[in-house]
């Protein structure tokens, strides 16, 4: 064989074994994609009404300067706790001091001119009947004692003005409770152009939650502010006692829970005493106000709280589904329902309230059904899984019978 035929049969032997590395076997099919699902289980669910109050004193009282002067002591500790007629500042008093001598000395004087006309009316009354003098002599003298009397009036006004200016300079708590920061220290000038505020007292406890109220919650539960005005001070005070011993109020009430901002719920539950005059039109909301127990004065003025209303409803052996498991299009809601064959079913539900982590299934889900908790960027309508438990620490729907995180009002629109 010459050197063209070897270069053709090399070729021939290169392109064959080209033809033969370019046959492929049959393509192998993907496996389905791994999801965690969870079991749909019947769950008792507390139901709450949440809405954001904020906190105030019973009673707060503005301390504040009555009368012009330099501050002259600061009687109290700041923030400490004082009682109804603790002397909290002194305003200096000479000023006022010398005005109540000279309105007791005009007193005195004024006194003496009358006690004079009086004398001198007696006499003139008895020369007139001697024919000594005439009637104008009376009348003038009688003018003359009613002027003065009017004058003692007028000095004794005069003298309580003054004594009550210098017993403004002494200025005393008018009720027991927290007094707030000194806001004038000693040597300052106050009063000079108004009552100078110079701290807060305030009374808490009980203490007042104040928080915004649905008017679609005010009209489905009316009972809940009936009679309103029986419940004074002594009424709730007795109504708390019985809340905090783990029984109900009258008429059933159970409270008001207080979620601090550490997510803690305050141990003593509030009860409602007031609701507005008027639904807010702007916001749709009715204010409320409640008072709860505060015997160590842990709670404070200003502090934001989360209140929680039970609803009448309870959540009673309602569907609960992790929150992360519902797939929301353009308003509407599905599940992905793994079914006996591992395929994947996208359902429409409807949702109930929701809660932190969960949420409660109105309709288009059954008991016992599998659902698909983490992985729903892998599956699709029909499309077949390989579903896989979720570990027990995922947000699941607890077992029949029992609970899981309380849950607010609103459901998810």
């Amino acid at each position: 064989m010459n050197a063209l035929g070897r270069v053709l049969v090399a070729i021939g032997l290169l392109a064959g074994a080209a033809a033969c590395g370019d046959k492929k076997g049959p393509a192998s099919a993907p496996p389905p994609p791994t999801v965690l699902v969870s079991t749909v289980m019947r769950s008792n669910v507390p139901l709450y009404i949440e809405a954001v109050g904020t906190l105030d004193g019973y009673v707060d009282a503005d301390i504040r300067a009555r009368v012009r002067g330099f501050l002259r002591t600061d009687n109290y500790k700041d923030g400490s706790p004082v009682r109804s007629g603790d002397l909290l500042f002194t305003i200096e008093p000479n000023e006022y001091a010398a005005a109540v001598a000279s309105a007791r000395a005009n007193l005195e004087r004024t006194r003496v001119a009358r006690d004079r006309n009086r004398i001198q009316l007696e006499r003139d009354q008895g020369l007139l009947k001697a024919g000594m003098i005439s009637q104008q002599d009376i009348d003038n003298a009688t003018a003359s004692l009613a002027d003065t009397e009017a004058q003692v009036l007028s000095a004794q006004a005069q003298l309580q003005t003054a004594e009550l200016n210098l017993s403004y300079t002494q200025i005393r708590s008018p009720i027991g409770g927290v007094a707030g920061l000194a806001l004038v220290r000693v040597g300052n000038l106050v009063g000079q152009d108004g009552p100078t505020l110079l701290t807060t007292v305030s009374q808490i406890d009980p203490i007042r939650v104040n928080f915004a109220l649905s008017e679609v919650e005010y009209v489905k539960h009316p009972e809940r502010f009936r009679h309103l005005e029986m419940r004074d001070l002594a009424w709730v005070k007795r109504q708390t006692a019985r809340l905090d011993s783990g029984g109900e109020a009258e008429g059933h009430e159970r409270g008001i829970d207080l979620v601090l901002a550490d997510g803690t719920v305050y141990p003593h539950r509030a009860i409602i005493v007031m609701a507005n005059r008027q639904i807010d039109a702007s916001t749709g909301t009715v204010q409320v106000q409640a008072l709860a127990a505060n015997p160590d004065g842990f709670l404070r003025p200003g502090q934001y709280t989360r209140v929680r209303i039970p609803r009448g409803e309870a959540g009673h052996d309602v569907l609960v589904v992790p929150d992360k498991a519902v797939i929301s299009v353009q308003g509407t809601y599905s599940l992905a329902v793994i079914d006996p064959d591992n395929k994947v079913e996208l359902r429409r539900v409807e949702l109930g309230p929701s809660a932190r982590g969960s949420q409660i299934i109105e309709k288009g889900i059954a008991d016992g059904e599998r659902i698909v908790v983490e992985g729903l960027q892998k599956v699709s309508d029909g499309a077949r899984v390989d579903p896989r438990p979720a570990p027990e620490s995922m947000p699941a729907a607890s077992s029949a019978g029992g609970s899981t995180a309380p849950v607010s009002a609103a459901a998810r629109n």
